[in-house]
Parts: structure tokens; C-alpha cells; sequence
């Protein structure tokens, strides 16, 4: 049985709903930042647990890293301190991995999401294994390992995730198209990693911006000014964050479509970051709420109801990801060139399956 490496170092509990952000630009194609932080601020409202940023599906490798840094910096202001944020890391070596997880750190992230290298399919197994393993040697946050399905992308098998699961700053995985077999595998070849997190009272997790007391950093005007006389303004009482300890083990985190994620929840999964969750957070998370309630039907029912347009806009890719926010009062707009906005015929396309999804 695996035993973890124990290693000074803030786990993170990831679980329930994640929403992919996507990063939004104007019509000339430059990042914009005021759309993003409306985003991520009306993100907040949702029930979701969590975001992640700089994903494949957001366009984050068509940043440049100018942009990168900016973008982390906007998203870790304007998100909610109860909110997990999570960044993805689109890089080809370590150093500039490395570089990318300082930024984030600094912009009060809470983990990054570590995939392998686009090039990949250049290196021997040893040096891909090697990325993995040096990032998270260096990282300040905890890293979560991203194993892709997709023609391009790297799929970790579930040796190279129990290897890898092995590293003391290694605390889950997101996998894009997680079956419940494979998932079983991964629980039982990991099933030796056992670690303490810090949640709330109601096991929540506890994010770093909580633990910094940035939920309470205003001030008020004292009672005593108001009957006269200048107005002082005092800092307000700051109440002492209420926390336990939770032991998890090594957590699974579904990505991508939403089919499947009832049962994979069944089966044990601590969540799913789904795409559609960017346009339809409240309906995902309906679905996760059911099952966690005890109510497998209606789990089952609210799950169905996201199978069509979970198809649909995955097909079509990030125009379709963006152009649904468009529809249900986020901004999406449209891609960076050279990937080119949906056409009527898309359009039409995302309003039908998302007219019966609540957001």
C-alpha cells in the first residue's frame, strides 16, 4: 500500500462543481479584464465550489505571459475568499510551469492544474514523468494533476497517476473523460494516500484568501460619530474563521462533459469541472446537489436534462462554451483569432439546448 510524503505544504480540499472561466477579449482581440472580473463576480453568486482558470478550453495557451499574470491577478481579487481557485499551467518547461505557479500563488490562488507538455509526444516516458514531478518539487501551491482523453492530449494511465499520487504536493487529478472502471482503479491504486485538510464547520474547504481574513476587510462608521461631530471610520470587529480537520484521500475530480456524472459521483468522484458549468452553473450544480441531498432520481432526472446541450456546446468547442455564456448573462464574446465565432446556424444551435437548463 502507497504511503504519502509528508511535506509542510496548505492541502487544499477540491470537490463539488468547478467552472472552467473563459478568458474574454474585445472585437480587436486584446484580454478583457473588466469582463472578466464581471464574470468571476457574478461566478461568485453560484453555489459552485470552485473555479479554474487558463483551462484548455479557455484559450489560456493563446495568452501571452504578460497576460497570464494579469489575468490571475483580476481573478484572485475579484472571486469570492469561500471560492477555491484553481490555475491551469499551459507550459512547456518546468521553469516556465514554475513561473506561472508563483503568479498564481501571489494572486492568492489556492492550487494549480498541471497537465504534460503539448509536446509531449516528443519525450520519453521518463521525461514526461520528470515535468510532473519537478513542477510540483517547486511549486508553492498544490498541484493537481489534468489527464486529457482527447486525440492531443496526454490521458495519465493509472500507474503513472499512483506514481505520481506518491509526491507529497500531488493532491488529486482532473480527468477528462473519467469512466467509473477507471476510477475505481485510480481509488484503489491510491488508496494508501491519506491527508488532513482544514474545512469549515459544515466541511467546506478553507481557502488561503479565508485564512488571510480578506472576507472582512472593510470599515464602518461608529455609532458615537453619527450624533455629531466628524465621522470616524473604525475597523470592524473581525470574527475568528471557525475550523476542523478533514481526512481525504486522493481526490478525483471529473472534467469535461457532464454525461456520466451522477454514476461517477455514486462511485465515489469528490466532483466534476464541467464546461458547461460555464454557462450553466445552476443547473450542474442542481444535479451535484441531489445526489449529495440522498436523492438518486432526481440526481439521475437533473442529470439527464444536461446530456443535449452538453453535447452540443462541447462539439463545438470554445465558441460554443462562450457564445452559451452570452446567452444566460455572463460574457463570453468572441474567440482570439484564429478560431472564429459560431455562425447562425451554431447560435441557434446553443439557445435551443440551453432553454430548458435554469441558470
Amino acid at each position: 500500500m502507497a504511503r504519502c510524503v509528508a511535506v509542510d505544504l496548505y492541502v487544499m480540499l477540491i470537490d463539488g462543481i468547478h467552472i472552467p472561466l473563459t478568458v474574454p477579449f474585445t472585437r480587436d482581440g486584446e484580454s478583457y479584464l473588466r469582463k472578466l472580473e464581471y464574470n468571476v463576480g457574478r461566478y461568485s453568486l453560484t453555489p459552485a465550489a470552485g473555479f479554474v482558470a487558463l483551462t484548455a478550453g479557455s484559450e489560456g495557451a493563446a495568452l501571452s505571459d504578460e497576460e497570464i499574470a494579469e489575468t490571475l491577478r483580476v481573478i484572485g481579487a475579484a472571486a469570492d475568499p469561500t471560492k477555491v481557485l484553481v490555475a491551469a499551467i499551459a507550459k512547456d518547461s518546468v521553469h516556465g510551469a514554475l513561473v506561472v505557479a508563483r503568479q498564481a500563488a501571489e494572486a492568492g490562488f489556492d492550487a494549480v492544474l498541471l497537465g504534460a507538455p503539448s509536446q509531449w509526444e516528443r519525450l520519453t516516458e521518463d521525461e514526461v514523468m520528470l515535468f510532473f514531478r519537478a513542477v510540483a518539487d517547486g511549486s508553492p501551491l498544490p498541484v493537481v494533476l489534468g489527464s486529457e482523453s482527447g486525440s492531443q492530449g496526454y490521458r495519465l494511465s493509472v500507474d503513472e497517476i499512483a506514481q505520481l499520487a506518491l509526491h507529497g504536493n500531488v493532491i488529486g487529478v482532473y480527468d477528462e473523460g473519467l469512466t467509473v472502471e477507471r476510477y475505481r482503479a485510480i481509488a484503489e491504486a491510491t488508496q494508501g494516500m491519506k491527508r488532513e485538510v482544514l474545512v469549515t464547520t459544515v466541511f467546506a474547504p478553507v481557502t488561503r484568501r479565508m485564512m488571510r481574513g480578506r472576507w472582512d476587510e472593510g470599515g464602518f462608521v461608529s455609532a458615537a460619530s453619527l450624533a455629531g461631530g466628524t465621522a470616524v471610520v473604525e475597523a470592524p470587529t473581525v470574527k475568528a474563521l471557525k475550523t476542523r480537520t478533514k481526512v481525504v484521500g486522493f481526490q478525483v475530480m471529473a472534467a469535461g462533459s457532464a454525461v456520466g456524472m451522477v454514476e461517477l459521483l455514486q462511485a465515489g468522484a469528490a466532483g466534476a469541472m464541467l464546461a458547461l458549468s460555464a454557462s450553466a452553473p445552476q443547473g450542474c450544480y442542481e444535479a451535484y446537489a441531489a445526489f449529495k441531498d440522498g436523492d438518486p432520481a432526481l440526481a439521475a432526472e437533473k442529470g439527464a436534462r444536461l446530456v443535449e446541450a452538453d453535447a452540443a456546446i462541447r462539439a463545438l468547442g470554445i465558441a460554443g462554451v462562450k457564445y452559451g455564456c452570452d446567452c444566460n448573462g455572463y460574457f463570453g464574446g468572441a474567440p482570439r483569432l484564429p478560431r472564429l465565432p459560431l455562425d447562425a446556424e451554431g447560435r441557434a444551435m446553443v439557445e435551443r439546448v440551453l432553454a430548458g437548463i435554469r441558470n
